[in-house]
């Protein structure tokens, strides 16, 4: 029997063998494709006519949208379910053209406000406000925007955890409406699964602690020394984390009455823990700085919502997956089977009956943008066949589709997935 896409996710994510393995392609920002693949597929699939731009949903790393249309020729499953705002700042609205530096036509929100410096790179604005220092800067030639480190000097004595919560507060009634808008018209105009990013709940998030959307970020910002904090100021830092739970706390039960459980899952945090070779921190550092916050805001999550609980961590986290595990997550992203101790097999065999693997569908360091169709079809009929027995598996890349990634490879991945996706997969 077929499925909905919403039941086939549900499914998936209670440990059972829906009709086919789901998909996820722009459920999120760690999930999504570059624009500029993004508009050689639509292209490719004949889509659009030549030229008609694709709107960059997010910014920083130029993700391009998954409309409907594209949605339906590839079999996605899931759909993206986030704050109006992007991460410089600027809502996505006033749509306006825009060429990447590869040429592909773009639309960009009306706060997309560039400055280009001599030696051709661009510089962005947060707020799109080109009268405070830029928070972002793409390289000349380049693709996406890498955050400018804006540190005020630090004196430890004057140091105030206020400083770097500025960024987080009682959600607004307008987000509130937005969010039970968005998530009514998702729920009732789609059958898609939804995967909710709320913001607030990730501890420590070094995409997010330079701030790029604030024009004057204040506290520890530079990335080295917040890592460095983590260690020679840990009650600083562990301060923050407790004040930014709690708000966190109060925030969910609001975001809660005005979504339900209308969506499937919610990404809780995108903190990396890994680095290609091992974890980027030990287990019990792990256990001491950052699970007792996930656990609390999990356990929120699970005794009073119906929502499944997502971690993004890149890299090798192959000893920290118990404590994930017993931190109460539930989904784990994106599954770097490349890097150190992350067979997949391996992974399968000892957690795959209580964890769902939300990617590792194929590497996109390597295979997708640099090796031939076979390759890929060979590497994706792989991880379906070692990832989809027993459920607890969507199907998605290894993060996002990196842009320069043939399109002729891309398009071997979903023919792959639909050929050898149905259960019982094929081996």
């Amino acid at each position: 029997m077929m499925l909905t896409s919403r039941d086939r996710v549900n499914v998936a994510l209670a440990y059972q063998e829906p009709d086919r393995v789901p998909l996820d392609l722009g459920g999120s920002a760690v999930t999504g494709m570059h624009v500029s693949v993004v508009y050689g597929l639509r292209q490719m699939l004949r889509l659009d006519s030549p030229g008609t731009p694709v709107k960059v949903v997010e910014p920083y790393q130029m993700l391009g949208e998954i409309k409907p249309d594209l949605m339906e020729a590839l079999g996605i499953d899931v759909v993206m379910l986030s704050s109006p705002t992007t991460m410089f700042g600027f809502k996505n609205e006033g749509w306006k053209p825009w060429t990447t530096f590869d040429g592909t036509p773009v639309l960009v929100p009306e706060g997309f406000n560039t400055e280009p410096e001599p030696d051709g790179d661009l510089l962005m604005y947060p707020e799109g406000d080109k009268s405070v220092p830029p928070s972002g800067r793409m390289p000349a030639g380049g693709w996406y925007f890498d955050s400018i480190v804006r540190q005020p000097s630090i004196d430890d004595a004057k140091l105030n955890v206020e400083d770097n919560l500025e960024e987080f507060g009682p959600v607004s009634d307008d987000v509130l409406d937005y969010f039970h808008r968005e998530a009514e018209r998702l729920y009732t105009e789609t059958d898609k699964a939804i995967l909710a990013n709320f913001g607030g709940t990730a501890f420590g998030d070094i995409a997010l602690v330079p701030a790029p959307w604030l024009k004057h970020p204040k506290g520890i910002r530079d990335v080295e020394e917040w890592y460095v904090s983590t260690v020679t100021r840990r009650d600083y830092v562990r301060t923050i984390f407790e004040r930014q739970c709690d708000i966190a706390l109060a925030n969910l039960e609001k975001l809660y009455a005005a979504v339900g459980d209308r969506v499937a899952a919610v990404l809780v945090t995108g903190t990396d823990f890994g680095t290609q070779r091992g974890p980027f921190i030990s287990v019990k550092a792990y256990r001491d700085l950052y699970q007792p916050f996930h656990i609390r805001i999990n356990e929120w999550i699970h005794t009073h919502t119906e929502w499944k609980s997502f971690i993004h961590s890149c890299g090798s986290v192959r000893k920290l997956i118990p404590s994930f595990i017993g931190a109460g997550f539930d989904i784990l992203n994106p599954v770097q089977c490349s890097a150190a101790d992350m067979d997949p097999a391996e992974l399968k065999t000892e957690f795959g009956d209580r964890l769902t693997f939300w990617g590792g569908g194929v590497d996109t360091q390597k295979t997708l943008p640099f090796g031939t169709p076979d390759e890929v079809r060979a590497e994706v009929r792989e991880r379906l066949r070692v990832f989809g027995p027993g459920g607890g598996f969507v199907f998605n890349t290894i993060h996002n589709v990196q842009p320069m990634s043939p399109v002729e490879n891309v398009l071997a991945m979903y023919e792959t997935v639909k050929e050898y996706g149905t259960y019982p997969v094929k081996e």
